[in-house]
C-alpha cells in the first residue's frame, strides 16, 4: 500500500514531474499549423471539433461558389464546407492537393462547422495568452481574422499568429 508520505517523496524525486506539468500547464491549449506560404498559425483548442487527414478526393468540389472554397466534406453525416485557409486569408499560393493526404481542421461554433485545409499540423501546445501581442504584422486581408501574435525564437524573429475562429465562421468571404 502506498501512503501519502510515499507519494510526496516520489513527487519530490521527480517521478511525477511530467504528470505535474500536464495538470498545471502554463497558458492555454492551442493547435499549431502551417499554411502553404510557410506561415505558422494557432487556433484555440476549445473551438476545434477534430483534425482530419484526408485523401484530396474526399473533398468534393462544388461549381460556382467562392474561390476560397475547395468543396464539401461529409463529416459523420454532416456536410461541411472546406476552405484553403491560406487563400481565405489572402495568400495567392494555393494548397497542394496533388498529394496522398491533406490536413483539415474542423472548427465549430453554435452549430456551424467549417473545415480549414492546412499544409501541415504541428500539434497541440500550451501558450501564454498574456504574451500575445496585439501589434500585428499582417495584411489587410488577414487582419480581421487575427486575435494577435506571439514572437517566438531566441531573437523573436519567428511569428505565430492566433486566428479568431468566430471571425472566420462569421465572415462574408464565404458568400463572395
Amino acid at each position: 500500500m502506498v501512503s501519502h508520505q510515499d507519494i510526496s517523496i516520489e513527487q519530490e524525486s521527480g517521478q511525477f514531474s511530467g504528470l505535474q506539468e500536464l495538470q498545471n500547464p502554463e497558458g492555454d491549449l492551442f493547435l499549431r499549423f502551417f499554411i502553404e506560404s510557410g506561415q505558422e498559425f494557432a487556433l484555440p483548442a476549445q473551438g476545434i471539433r477534430e483534425v482530419l487527414a484526408l485523401a484530396p478526393e474526399q473533398v468534393t468540389p462544388v461549381p460556382n461558389v467562392s474561390p476560397v472554397l475547395m468543396g464539401v466534406l461529409n463529416l459523420r453525416g454532416q456536410v461541411i464546407w472546406v476552405t484553403d485557409i491560406g487563400q481565405f486569408l489572402g495568400h495567392t499560393k494555393s494548397l497542394d492537393t496533388d498529394c496522398q493526404e491533406i490536413s483539415v481542421i474542423a472548427i465549430e461554433s453554435q452549430d456551424i462547422t467549417v473545415g480549414l485545409a492546412v499544409d501541415k499540423v504541428m500539434g497541440m501546445d500550451w501558450l501564454d495568452s498574456d504574451k500575445l501581442s496585439s501589434s500585428l504584422s499582417a495584411s489587410d486581408n488577414m487582419a480581421p481574422f487575427l486575435k494577435g501574435e506571439w514572437r517566438l525564437g531566441e531573437e523573436f524573429n519567428q511569428c505565430l499568429k492566433l486566428l479568431d475562429p468566430e471571425a472566420i465562421l462569421r465572415s462574408a468571404r464565404w458568400a463572395t
